[in-house]
């Protein structure tokens, strides 16, 4: 029986990073011995084990057979005849499928390490076809290492199109594809994971609503640099869609309730958002009353930043349009200025101002003992109407529309 440290932390390993996670595989073993020695079994499809002191995964090395389309249709294999190098071929990409024994010593049989040193995203053998879950791992992990300087490997792109040509990305459950776009939306740079689907022609397919345009990227950008949520990215990506299309997206994908309404917020709202300080009293309290924000207080702030990160896009793209080499001097000033004017700072303080004051609105014990139904709700709502005009003085606005 031999144990080895495999993947994800022998790669961070060598690139410096913080490991989150250790996996070993055995190799020489069988279930029974496994569990003799106090492992527990953990794995549905395949021999993982849980180590007994540290809860570390441990696997059975195997090997894996396709013999259907789509990322079930596979076969595995275990047994003590397996060996590292078998277990290591059937992994997705090089600087995934490498491993230390426990004299540290580096096993690399696939040049993991050197793609490591290059910064290459490249598949390990041609066996990566059969798998279209690869495809949005490779777009994750462009995701997550982009910003060291990693890409995707010419001839792994040229694998990813005929993924896509030849009908094996549709056999992609939407729960597989939500799990992979929802942590590619959590990595530091998760406009790659859109570019690299995009590249091979895959976008088209599983997110067919998104057109990649753009504004769609900037939007992203600004979410990233304003969040780590990968909710609230998700909602800045899609706030220029319109409503029905974001639901059928969602419903197709199976996205959960949280991401799926905060994004139809952010389509619906995101205008109103956006020119809130030109609300009277009653339109910023209808604004706050439509986004639900005195009762969900934590969802309207997630709301603020995406809205904030769509129309930093939109200031972005206008600024770019004003700025085009065509333009005359004079013309690219009065586009600057049209586009400030079409596209204002965001107000986030105004808003999140606003939903303190009405939230801390109370009646007088006395008022509401007078009061019955109705009359509550309309009364609460006159002095919340009473606070915010008083914040709209304090701030210095100039009363405005409704």
């Amino acid at each position: 029986m031999q144990v080895y440290l495999v993947g994800g932390a022998v790669r961070d390993e060598l690139l410096g990073r913080p490991v989150a996670e250790r996996d070993w595989v055995v190799v020489g073993a069988t279930p029974e011995e496994m569990e003799r020695l106090g492992y527990r079994p953990v794995g549905r499809d395949f021999p993982v084990y849980l180590h007994p002191q540290t809860h570390e995964e441990y696997a059975l090395a195997r090997r894996e057979r396709k013999v259907a389309p789509g990322y079930r249709g596979f076969t595995t294999q275990f047994s003590p005849q397996v060996s590292l190098e078998e277990d290591l071929q059937r992994r997705d990409l090089t600087i995934n499928a490498m491993a230390r024994d426990t004299h540290d010593r580096l096993i690399d049989p696939f040049g993991g390490q050197a793609d490591v040193e290059r910064r290459l995203l490249r598949h390990v053998s041609p066996a990566f076809v059969e798998d279209p879950v690869r495809i949005l791992r490779v777009a994750r992990f462009a995701a997550r290492f982009a910003g060291l300087g990693f890409s995707v490997a010419p001839e792994t792109l040229v694998l990813m199109r005929h993924m896509v040509d030849n009908g094996e990305v549709h056999a992609l459950v939407p729960e597989r594809v939500w799990r992979e776009l929802e942590r590619a939306l959590a990595e530091p740079q998760p406009e790659a994971c859109f570019e690299t689907l995009q590249a091979c022609g895959a976008l088209a397919v599983l997110l067919p609503e998104l057109q990649w345009s753009e504004h769609e990227r900037r939007a992203l950008q600004y979410a990233v640099s304003l969040s780590a949520d990968p909710a609230v990215r998700f909602a800045a990506l899609l706030g220029s869609l319109a409503q029905p299309t974001i639901d059928a997206l969602a419903q197709r994908l199976r996205v959960p309730n949280e991401y799926r309404e905060l994004a139809l917020l952010t389509a619906r709202l995101g205008t109103r958002l956006a020119q809130a300080a030109q609300l009277d009293a009653a339109g910023l309290l209808d604004l706050l009353e439509a986004a639900d924000a005195l009762r969900r207080g934590e969802r309207f702030r997630k709301l603020l930043l995406a809205t904030e990160a769509t129309t930093a896009a939109a200031s972005s793209a206008a600024a770019s349009a004003a700025a085009t080499p065509s333009a005359t001097p004079s013309a690219t000033r009065g586009a600057s200025a049209a586009s400030s004017a079409a596209v204002p700072a965001f107000p986030a303080k105004l808003l999140e101002t606003a939903l303190t004051a009405a939230g801390a609105v109370a009646l007088p014990a006395d008022e509401l003992a007078r009061l019955r139904g109705p009359t509550i709700a309309q009364a609460l709502r006159a002095a919340r109407e009473q606070r915010l005009e008083g914040l709209r003085r304090e701030l210095g606005q100039a009363p405005s529309r409704r």
